[in-house]
């Protein structure tokens, strides 16, 4: 049940899919490029704890509801849309101040309490973006048998998502991690984060004004 022939095109799938670029990529590179490796790495751990809550959803069967639903799904869509569109205007004011990158950081740099923003941010993206309700509801179903027990299946498939996810992200926050150098200028700062936002923004503009499905 567990890795049946249909798990392994849910493997070179789910593989193919995360290692395309999108916005938990970009936020994982900003948050990274803002806060050192460690803010990275605890993003990208949020971003992939996020997957289980998608997965679960799912299987209930609640993303269903959500989709059949206009004023329910459109809610979740402005919600994503406008936590989107926050980041990115947080980058943009970043970027217009030119604060220092930090890249090269020491575990005391940090107060503990700092930990909870990178996690915050990567947890609230991925749970608050609706093409992840419906990539969840549209996709998991296909590799789950009707004699398979839905909610632990769904569950199992998040969490080799969430390892690969999770791999590739934290690849990603060391590799620019440890750039050093040139990345850790203010001219270098005031471009990611002026690049950053407008991506963003644009995101969370382009998400805002969609057509609900159906």
């Amino acid at each position: 049940m567990w890795m049946d022939d249909q798990f392994w095109s849910f493997l070179v799938a789910i593989t193919l899919l995360t290692v395309s670029p999108g916005v938990d990529t970009l936020l994982v590179i900003r948050n990274t490029a803002r806060g050192g490796m460690r803010d990275g790495i605890l993003t990208s751990l949020a971003i992939s704890c996020g997957l289980f809550v998608h997965a679960g959803v799912s299987a209930l069967g609640i993303s269903l509801i959500l989709l059949q639903s206009a004023w329910a799904f459109g809610l979740l869509k402005l919600a994503g849309a406008a936590y989107l569109i926050w980041l990115g205007v947080t980058s943009l004011l970043a970027a217009r101040r030119g604060k220092r990158l930090v890249l090269n950081e020491s575990p005391n740099d940090y107060p503990r309490e700092s930990a909870w923003r990178p996690l915050r941010e990567g947890f609230l993206s991925n749970v608050l973006n609706p093409k992840t309700v419906v990539f969840y509801m549209a996709f998991l179903p296909q590799f789950i048998a009707p004699s398979d027990p839905a909610l632990a299946k769904s569950l199992w498939l998040a969490g080799v998502h969430f390892m690969i996810a999770n791999a590739w992200q934290v690849a990603i926050a060391m590799m620019v991690g440890t750039a050093g150098g040139w990345l850790g200028s203010p001219r270098f700062a005031r471009w990611l984060n002026g690049v950053t936002g407008a991506v963003l923004v644009a995101l969370g503009v382009k998400l805002a004004l969609q057509r609900l499905p159906g």
